[in-house]
């Protein structure tokens, strides 16, 4: 089962060359301890939430970019096999040195894949969620994630992806339990939808709006839709 490594990060709108030329070096050497997919996107829309937001989820500043990030593996192993080797190997700690962006701030965790839609390639624009989900109420969440991909890959998606929290650590600064506003019993959700472009998207969501699919009550969905952070995301690599 695909393992998905997954960020959020806050990077200075100005860094934005700096941060594709540090990516790129990274990707490079995340790809060659294992991971299959390296993917970077740039926040384009971002809307500020009343409960939390992804802006608030990495501490965003003025002036600051909020970026949507992730790895694939093939399995957990591959990914811990993989983190392993990043923890041992110099040319990481060296590029930890000279960051373009403050890395106490960016939030990531490990992730099962629990559904997955669509025939997938390269995409135009994404959307990106992160949603406290109840544990004890998984497979109405994954009820949910498959009704609702779905419907997405109808209206034009290439590619849907709802993960579920495997490996979520505590952070100095923040995580995304702080992010969520995570309660006892309850699970943090990542995934993101691949579209074709911004146009496909906007009309796409038009439709959806008004799709039974994407309806029902937090119970029957098995999340808290008053906390799900969201945006719209340009693909800025994708190695």
């Amino acid at each position: 089962m695909t393992y998905v490594e997954g960020f959020v990060t806050a990077v200075p709108t100005q860094n934005r060359d700096r941060y594709v030329a540090h990516a790129r070096e990274a990707a490079a050497l995340v790809k060659e301890f294992g991971a299959a997919r390296f993917v970077e996107t740039w926040g384009d829309d971002v809307p500020r939430g009343t409960v939390n937001d992804l802006w608030s989820a990495v501490q965003a500043k003025d002036g600051e970019t909020v970026l949507f990030s992730w790895f694939e593996y093939p399995d957990k192993a591959a990914r811990d096999a993989a983190n392993a080797q990043m923890m041992a190997d110099p040319r990481m700690e060296a590029m930890g040195a000279d960051m373009p962006f403050d890395g106490s701030r960016m939030i990531y965790a490990g992730f099962d894949v629990i559904n997955e839609a669509g025939p997938g390639g390269d995409f135009g624009y994404l959307d990106g969620v992160v949603v406290p989900a109840a544990t004890d109420a998984k497979a109405a969440y994954l009820a949910f994630s498959r009704s609702s991909a779905e419907a997405f890959v109808e209206h034009g998606a290439t590619r849907v992806v709802d993960a579920w929290g495997d490996d979520v650590p505590d952070g100095k600064v923040t995580d995304y339990k702080r992010a969520t506003h995570l309660k006892e019993g309850e699970s943090v959700a990542f995934g993101w939808i691949e579209w074709p472009s911004k146009a496909v998207r906007d009309a796409a969501w038009e439709k959806l709006m008004a799709d039974d699919r994407l309806a029902g009550s937090p119970d029957e969905r098995g999340m808290d839709g008053k906390r799900m952070m969201f945006g719209g995301f340009t693909p800025l690599l994708l190695l």
